[in-house]
């Protein structure tokens, strides 16, 4: 058992691998080719920066790899014969979290990289390396404090339920869903600050939107994320009157208001066909199948491993795995995704009005512009990681001629943030 989980993520990663090389190989061709949407420079610049990107990806990658094996053959055995507390529950906890750190503070070279080397060279760092490190050391005691709130409950549903899977996947889908409700005033307190949007005129504009789906928002709020990074972003948060509409500085400055509200209009089509519950369904169907496979591992699995079956080991087995899954889910949730974008977009069209398709199409163009989003990928690469449908074609389906389009859609796509 221990050698077919351990080929699972074997194969698992080598089609990570072939997939990204297949990608840098793409674009390293595509970005000396007539540009599309964008300038040549900024064509060759946005290539640059995706090639870069995913060579980050490929050695990531192969780190996963080495610390599964690592953690799979010594790794969690040193860890349950080192840690050893009479509180049998403490015990348990400090296994966990004691994972979870050490995966967390090897992957700090990799995120310092990404921030100071790649972004910085990009353009796109806006951060300073004091404020850098005190968001990195709020993450780490974030991770500890809710981690081993979260962990500990896990741990006395194990030893209290014989379907203990049942019980842990849906604590788990209630943790998911509390983060969701959470998210803004959670990000508010310790990351971002937030501001009502003063623009009086752009509120009221924004409001009158929302009235037209039925949206309950406690407020429009403006973030200051341009201290931080340089790229285009917007969200909802919340659920039910808690909810928020975020705009971040950059989306503010960089698109005008009917751009604006273009952008606004195709997030209030997700809100209206419920595509947010959609998505939480996915993922509760994906963590169900994964607590279903570990819930019922084969009792050889642990005498292979050497290690005693402990609440800790099963933990630390579905972390270990659960990349693998989602890998597995991504191409089904790809699937329904690009649908919803497209309902969305249409949502979003009509709710502008008679320009709303042109307002919606020119910001789409600038959102690739301003965070560099190269518009060609790969088939294969588009398959397993994009949710987003190629920005060829959602402004096909918005019926907006794009300049230059002489690609075939299929191998054209656009990782928005819309």
């Amino acid at each position: 058992m221990l050698m077919t989980i351990v080929t699972i993520y074997t194969i698992f990663t080598l089609i990570t691998i072939y997939t990204s090389v297949m990608q840098i190989g793409y674009i390293n061709i595509a970005k000396r080719k007539k540009a599309v949407l964008l300038s040549d420079t900024q064509f060759l610049i946005a290539g640059n920066y995706s090639v870069q990107k995913e060579k980050l990806a490929l050695v990531n990658a192969f780190v996963d790899y080495i610390l599964f094996i690592a953690w799979i053959g010594v790794g969690v055995s040193f860890l349950q014969s080192y840690i050893f507390i009479e509180n049998e529950a403490l015990q348990n906890i400090l296994i966990v979290m004691s994972f979870l750190l050490i995966n967390s503070v090897i992957s700090v070279p990799f995120s310092y990289y990404e921030k100071f080397v790649l972004d910085e060279a990009f353009d796109f760092n806006k951060s300073t390396l004091a404020l850098w490190i005190k968001d990195t050391v709020i993450s780490f005691v974030l991770t500890i404090l809710l981690g081993s709130l979260i962990v500990w409950g896990i741990y006395e549903i194990i030893t209290a339920f014989t379907l203990w899977w049942v019980w842990s996947f849906v604590f788990i889908f209630i943790v998911i869903i509390m983060i969701n409700m959470l998210y803004p005033a959670f990000r508010a307190t310790f990351f971002d600050k937030l501001t009502p949007l003063q623009d009086e005129e752009l509120d009221g504009s924004i409001k009158a939107l929302m009235d037209k789906t039925g949206f309950v928002s406690s407020g429009v709020f403006v973030s200051d994320a341009s201290k931080r990074d340089a790229r285009l972003n917007a969200y909802f948060g919340g659920f039910g009157k808690a909810k928020r509409v975020v705009l971040f500085d950059t989306l503010i400055e960089k698109l005008t208001t009917k751009e604006l509200l273009a952008v606004l209009g195709h997030e209030l089509g997700h809100f209206a066909h419920g595509d947010i519950y959609k998505n939480i369904g996915l993922v509760g169907t994906m963590l169900f199948v994964m607590f279903g496979i570990f819930g019922n591992l084969p009792e050889t699995l642990y005498l292979e491993m050497g290690m005693s079956k402990s609440p800790a080991l099963l933990m630390i087995l579905l972390l270990l795995f659960m990349p693998v899954l989602g890998f597995i889910m991504m191409p089904i949730m790809g699937v329904v995704s690009r649908h919803n974008e497209y309902e969305a977009d249409k949502m979003g069209s009509e709710l502008g009005g008679p320009a709303g398709a042109i307002e919606l199409a020119n910001a789409l163009k600038k959102l690739v512009t301003e965070n560099k989003s190269f518009p060609l990928s790969h088939p294969l690469y588009i398959f397993f990681h994009y949710t987003h449908p190629p920005v060829m074609e959602r402004l096909k389906a918005l019926g907006v001629d794009v300049e230059n389009q002489g690609v075939s859609a299929l191998e054209g796509t656009c990782e928005a943030v819309i």
